[in-house]
């Protein structure tokens, strides 16, 4: 199966040199560019790819504004954050936002392939430094509701970075029934997106979060 990307970054030679990498991938594919993020989410909305790679410091429209009204108009379309910058506000914004992983542009080029095939699978990214300081920023609900047995379990496979394919492998039951208790998780924990309620899962002990490399 091929990734359809999309790569969002105001450095052209950057975004060339993603490109140039990608192309060496037999199931990656660069479907578009965007130079800020206004150009980005029209560029979504034309292309519809199943995953953006999100500079998050962009004029006319950053990063994480960018994230927040593609995940809107299209929640299908997995973003991930890819970096120079990390810092704690930054990262948390990225985070709510929608972003499910969050990379540094230092990422080791196998890692950051892998890493896409996962965001598009639906698998929580993280850089182990973000990880980190998301375990001590995102805080977890005060009164969530109280998760059945079947949502426990697949919260605990989500946690530990497996896709919705593998997760309902792993249960027996069909992906379109873990997204829907993906989706029941999310509302009764009162999170965002997955990487919260994986973070969530990491912070009660039901699992060691997952990282990126």
């Amino acid at each position: 199966m091929t990734m359809r990307v999309l790569i969002a970054d105001d450095h052209t030679l950057f975004r060339a040199g993603l490109r140039a990498l990608f192309a060496s991938e037999g199931d990656i594919e660069v479907v578009g560019e965007a130079a800020n993020g206004e150009e980005a989410v029209a560029a979504e909305l034309r292309l519809s790819p199943d995953v953006v790679l999100m500079d998050l410091l962009m004029p006319v429209m950053d990063g994480v504004a960018a994230t927040e009204a593609i995940r809107r108009e299209l929640p299908d379309t997995e973003v991930v954050a890819l970096t120079s910058v990390l810092e704690e506000g930054l990262v948390v914004q990225a985070i709510q936002a929608g972003a499910i992983g969050y990379l540094l542009k230092d990422t080791d080029a196998s890692k950051l392939c892998k890493a896409i095939k996962s965001a598009a699978a639906g698998q929580v990214e993280l850089s182990p430094a973000a990880a980190a300081l998301l375990m001590h920023r995102v805080k977890s609900p005060r009164s969530p509701e109280t998760l059945t047995e079947r949502e426990t379990e697949v919260l605990r496979h989500l946690a530990r970075g497996e896709s919705n394919k593998e997760i309902a492998s792993s249960l027996f039951i069909s992906e379109t029934t873990v997204k829907t208790h993906v989706k029941n998780i999310m509302q009764k924990l009162g999170v965002p997106s997955r990487t919260h309620a994986a973070l969530f899962a990491a912070r009660v002990g039901l699992v060691s979060l997952a990282v990126a490399g």
